[in-house]
């Protein structure tokens, strides 16, 4: 099948779906290619989710520039996406005096750089915000917050979809042809695309888009981050974020303590490089290293409150042996005319993807006219809270008008049939197992799925049709079921 779209955006991660949703405010014609079955399968689900104040990046970098104004845009965009996000501020902790003068090092790069509200802490102060944290000094930025990574990626690309964006999900870019006319992308599936414009939004990926189009400049290094997700019962446990002071030479910012916004705490992530992609082991070693740090920065953890782990990659381009952080590449290319190339997007991407979005935008607009569209919706509609998250008032009328909410399918996290319905039903039409947890939360509770997903699968059977073949768990190999056994 032949499609034409004036702009094809390759990547259905955060960065590439805020830049969707970006340009769906304008009469033109997008689209966004994603070989997996749903968006948001890489690193824009496998992370932290914190939103980063701008601390840790050189002053006129690019980096820079695009975490303190992403971390300005982030507050209204989730208002009109429907996603949580709370400020709550970060402390980075010192434990000797190499880190005290770290420390006023990111406190001088981060005034540079616009970071509102930076102050150094003394012990006593320290633990007045997080009773109970080992160290001497500690660096307070409070514009650092937390998000829900996965929620924030696939909110924007229901809001693109709403405003006109076509989705083409389980399409991997094969080949890309250039012409005067534009560029042509055909598919392993044998579909063909043609564009104007090409934004490569791939992220780990990325460096193979550019081999498509003979660009041989950029590689990308996967690097492995491992993460313990704690038991809600520590929930309130932690005010604040907590990292160490980095230490020089890592390839990341080291591991720390994250509140998420639905109640966790994760422990993580580790820095390890990595030969593929798609590499999402989780190691003993690291868990165990994990568990040690995770207790000495917040002591009174125990073995029982670790239910799950789980691995993301960073898309970076600095090889092992040099480790360390290398700034953003985005760019518009002169040897391919219409050609936008993003290259190393690592953290803090998901920060700083509406930053990425206006820029790009920018570029987008030296090549194509921008004419807003008068029927944009500005906003996306729902909530942000869960069912259970309601006043006892609110939730005693939805259950009035949809018996479907008074169902609770998922006992841990306490969400109910209408909420897995309604993820069911995405905009997207994504309908695999994983992208059903990640709109509803149902099985991210403590007996991660046990409950649950069974009467997931009746639902599925029952409402929707699906034999025991149809069931997968995230991409087109992850079959649950072989056949019915009784």
């Amino acid at each position: 099948m032949e499609h034409s779209y004036d702009v094809l955006i390759i990547g259905a991660g955060v960065v590439g779906n805020a830049i969707a949703r970006e340009l769906s405010r304008y009469e033109m014609r997008v689209a966004v290619l994603e070989k997996e079955l749903d968006v948001g399968m890489g690193t824009s689900s496998r992370n932290s989710g914190v939103l980063h104040s701008g601390i840790h990046y050189q002053p006129g970098t690019l980096r820079a520039r695009l975490n303190v104004r992403g971390n300005a845009l982030m507050g209204r965009l989730c208002r009109e996406l429907k996603v949580k996000i709370q400020y709550i501020g970060k402390l980075t902790v010192a434990q000797d005096e190499e880190d005290i003068r770290t420390l006023h090092a990111l406190k001088e790069q981060g005034e540079a750089n616009g970071v509102p509200g930076l102050e150094i802490l003394g012990a006593a102060a320290m633990q007045a915000i997080q009773p109970g944290i080992g160290g001497i000094r500690a660096l307070h930025s409070p514009t650092t917050g937390i998000i829900c990574p996965y929620g924030l990626t696939i909110a924007l690309a229901d809001h693109a979809r709403t405003n006109g964006v076509d989705f083409h999900l389980g399409q991997e870019a094969d080949a890309v042809r250039h012409s005067p006319d534009g560029f042509t992308v055909t598919t392993t599936g044998g579909d063909t695309f043609k564009a104007r414009v090409l934004i490569n939004a791939a992220g780990l990926y990325a460096d193979r888009i550019c081999a498509l189009l003979g660009i041989s400049e950029y590689r990308i290094y996967p690097c492995r981050g491992e993460y313990l997700i704690l038991d809600k019962r520590l929930q309130g446990s932690l005010s604040v974020l907590v990292y160490p002071a980095p230490r020089k030479g890592g390839a990341g910012l080291g591991i720390h303590l994250t509140n998420t916004v639905d109640g966790n705490i994760l422990i993580g992530p580790s820095n390890e490089y990595v030969d593929a992609p798609d590499d999402y082991a989780c190691t003993s070693d690291i868990i165990a290293q994990l568990k040690k740090e995770g207790h000495e920065l917040l002591p009174g953890i125990s073995t029982a409150d670790f239910i799950r782990s789980f691995s993301g990659l960073r898309a970076k381009q600095t090889p092992p042996e040099i480790k360390g952080f290398k700034d953003f590449v985005i760019e518009s290319r002169t040897d391919f005319p219409g050609f936008i190339n993003l290259v190393g997007i690592e953290s803090p991407g998901l920060t700083s993807s509406p930053a990425i979005a206006e820029m790009v935008r920018g570029m987008v607009a030296e090549r194509l006219p921008l004419v807003e569209k008068a029927a944009f919706i500005a906003e996306r509609p729902g909530r942000a809270e869960l069912f259970h998250e309601l006043p006892a008032e609110e939730k005693a009328d939805l259950v009035a008008q949809d018996p479907d909410y008074g169902e609770i399918v998922c006992r841990c996290e306490q969400i109910t049939k209408r909420e897995v319905l309604e993820a069911i039903q995405n905009p997207l039409g994504a309908q695999t197992i994983a992208g059903i947890k990640y709109r509803s939360r149902a099985m991210m509770g403590r007996c991660q799925g046990g409950f649950c997903l069974p009467r997931i699968v009746q639902i599925l059977e029952k409402e929707f049709g699906y034999r025991p073949e149809d069931y997968l768990l995230f991409s087109k190999d992850s079959h649950l079921f072989s056949g019915r056994v009784r």
